[in-house]
């Protein structure tokens, strides 16, 4: 792990709070990115079965030559192959793919009603205990499913990944999560670009040097979440992870806060059986 980096406690492991997403990252396009993010510095690399680019991130992790204990790979389980037996062969395949022995962190990607979730926990704990992952989580689990999970896992939940940036408010979620010891990794942390033309990231990025981004990603490790920023510009890389050398006061934290909105949402795949937390 990068000294730089700070590290958050989720569950039973450290979790940079830093990391690189790879969502759409396809047709070999990971591999560049994934090898200029770990020479920049990033040791926390996302990635899941659905992106279908496990096999480039774990060629880039070879390449980049850096000893396996030094870095932190999550991938996350699709929703067809939830049922026991089914996730324990998923997770093999994944890990062929990324050409590891384990990953740290093993994520269920969505909540998914047609598998009870006893079922799903009681698969994903098992690969856990073969040490096929150092952790468990979920991501895109509103905090009445993350409760529910928590109760039904014998293993720590270490995570939720959820979608997160100035323009959602997590309070419901973040008070249910800090509960049950659980962190937080905001996927989108950038709003897919939004932030960019945000006035006011924009001036306080001004006063600080810095980019709306850098701003923003300061903002969400600054309250002790987990940001995964994906980009496929190789500037924006380096970019993304220079955010270690400022910090932002409690007004200029409490401004972005004020920037959340009721329609701030970007993706709302969520399956109809559940609902998103109101705030």
């Amino acid at each position: 792990m990068s000294k730089l980096v700070p590290a958050i406690r989720s569950g039973d492991v450290l979790m940079p709070a830093i990391g690189f997403g790879t969502w759409q990252l396809e047709n070999g396009t990971a591999v560049p990115l994934v090898e200029k993010a770990l020479e920049v510095g990033y040791r926390h690399i996302d990635t899941a079965q659905i992106y279908g680019n496990e096999q480039d991130v774990g060629a880039a992790i070879r390449n980049s030559g850096i000893k396996r204990d030094e870095l932190f790979v999550t991938t996350k389980v699709w929703i067809d192959q939830f049922a026991d037996g089914d996730l324990q062969r998923s997770t093999e395949i994944s890990l062929e793919k990324l050409g590891l022995d384990h990953v740290d962190l093993l994520l269920l990607h969505w909540p998914k009603p047609d598998v009870p979730l006893a079922e799903t926990l009681g698969a994903l704990n098992e690969v856990r205990a073969k040490g096929w992952t150092r952790a468990i989580g979920l991501s895109n689990f509103p905090s009445a499913q993350l409760e529910e999970a928590a109760k039904l896992s014998d293993a720590p939940i270490a995570t939720d990944q959820v979608e997160y940036h100035p323009y959602l408010s997590l309070k419901t979620l973040k008070a249910k999560a800090d509960e049950l010891g659980v962190s937080i990794t905001a996927w989108s942390p950038l709003a897919q670009g939004k932030v960019a033309q945000e006035p006011l990231l924009i001036e306080i990025g001004r006063a600080h040097g810095k980019t709306p981004g850098q701003v923003t990603l300061r903002w969400i490790i600054q309250q002790g979440i987990i940001a995964i920023p994906r980009t496929s510009n190789p500037k924006r890389v380096e970019e993304n992870f220079d955010i270690l050398d400022f910090e932002l006061s409690e007004k200029e934290m409490a401004e972005i806060h004020g920037l959340a909105r009721p329609d701030g949402r970007i993706g709302d795949w969520l399956d109809k059986a559940y609902r998103w937390d109101a705030a």
